[in-house]
């Protein structure tokens, strides 16, 4: 399935979906969660019917009239228990930001929190790499 936009064909897929959009005020990539809009893929809403999704996507059009969002579509996904993975690869990369620099944008930030959750070594392991 292409992307489906709101106004334009009726969704149907045979995969999982989610809603996205980008955030008028600064361009960013969005996600529709059950909250609100949101940056992160694996925080987004996942719909599993076409018909729940298409509501979703009719849905996004009072906040594009309300000027928060543009260009609101849906894209098929993979629904995994760390959260939703884009299956196309244009969606994989609105997902992480950036391919030319992966010191900007959401991959950038994933590295930082990954390598502040990693654990210290242990004080005979940073002796030992040190001889």
């Amino acid at each position: 399935m292409g992307k489906q936009v709101a106004g334009g064909k009726r969704v149907r897929s045979k995969h999982p979906l989610v809603l996205t959009a980008n955030r008028l005020v600064d361009g960013a990539v969005v996600y529709r969660a059950a909250s609100g809009w949101v940056e992160a893929v694996a925080d987004a809403q996942v719909y599993r019917e076409n018909e729940t999704a298409q509501v979703a996507l009719d849905a996004s059009a009072d906040d594009v009239a309300a000027r928060l969002i543009v260009d609101p579509y849906v894209f098929d996904v993979a629904d995994e228990p760390e959260g939703p993975r884009p299956l196309r690869t244009r969606e994989i990369i609105r997902a992480k930001g950036p391919t030319v620099r992966p010191d900007l944008g959401k991959q950038a930030e994933l590295d930082a929190a990954l390598a502040a959750a990693a654990p210290s070594p242990s004080p005979a392991a940073a002796a030992a790499s040190e001889m």
